[in-house]
């Protein structure tokens, strides 16, 4: 059974997926800028580990706020952290994957589009639901299985002939774009199953549904894309902009909820047998 969303007013939901939406829009440019600068490149590690201790320092600001006392903030830090030794080394493996992932996004942004690196790294979710259908058993139901389908055949559109982007002039490799996007797909679907990830994500997560948080990736790839037109001179193709409306829409048919069968499994009758009495 799915765990129950707190009821929340829709003014905050709409602040939850604007600020989602923002959040990663502004990383893939911000970062794509950052990587296309003809000055000295900084080491991608290190951004992915000072990243990480801001993380890290801002959950122990977090949990000492929640605990109220340093006596209690102490207790909370001997009980789950230095007395879950078993625990720990769990989460230690999606913090890995994680590490990669994130390594790899700081290479594919090298050498690809904001709005291309955007529309391929969706690629997660059908690695993610093969992930559950293989490693959980779950079932995905006819339109999801369409719409999964969909988004690969919109990458495969954008990949096909790739927007151009003018303004960028640093050498650029695409397929080693791709490659590092793979691998980020890749520990992406797979960190997935065992972590949620990111600060605010868990807050996403909590009181958002799938439609809003697809409806907020396709807005991220929207903003992208005007931003790398803006910044970058990007020149849109008609293969690039179907292959975008295809991932769009399949992120959102994806997100759709699935009917509940329950009752109907559990003998409750069916309409043709209500009309025939039985």
């Amino acid at each position: 059974m799915a765990p129950q969303r707190e009821n929340v007013n829709l003014l905050f939901k709409l602040y939850c997926l604007a600020v989602m939406t923002l959040v990663a829009a502004t990383y893939t440019i911000a970062l794509r800028y950052t990587r296309t600068s003809d000055k000295e490149l900084y080491f991608s590690t290190t951004a992915v580990c000072i990243t990480e201790v801001i993380k890290l320092l801002l959950s122990v600001g977090i949990l000492a706020k929640e605990t109220g006392s340093l006596g209690r903030f102490k207790a909370s830090l001997r009980e789950n952290v230095l007395g879950s030794p078993k625990e720990l080394m769990k989460l230690s493996v999606p913090s890995l994957v994680y590490a990669v992932q994130n390594n790899m996004a700081f290479l594919a942004l090298s050498n690809l589009d904001a709005a291309v690196y955007q529309v391929t790294y969706q690629l997660k979710i059908p690695c993610t639901a093969l992930c559950t259908v293989l490693m959980l058993n779950r079932t995905l139901s006819r339109l999801q299985w369409i719409s999964v389908f969909m988004l690969c055949g919109g990458v495969v559109l954008v990949q096909w002939r790739p927007a151009q982007a003018t303004g960028v002039v640093v050498e650029q490799n695409p397929l080693l774009g791709f490659g590092a996007i793979a691998v980020a797909v890749l520990c992406s679907g797979f960190a997935v199953l065992a972590s949620v990830g990111g600060l605010y994500t868990s807050v996403v997560v909590k009181y958002t549904d799938n439609i809003m948080k697809g409806f907020s990736a396709a807005a991220a790839i929207v903003l992208s894309t005007i931003a790398s037109v803006m910044l970058f001179g990007l020149q849109i193709t008609l293969t690039f902009a179907l292959g975008t409306l295809l991932v769009c829409v399949s992120i959102y048919l994806y997100g759709l909820p699935r009917q509940d069968t329950t009752s109907i499994q559990q003998g409750e009758p069916t309409s043709k047998e209500r009309v025939s009495g039985v």
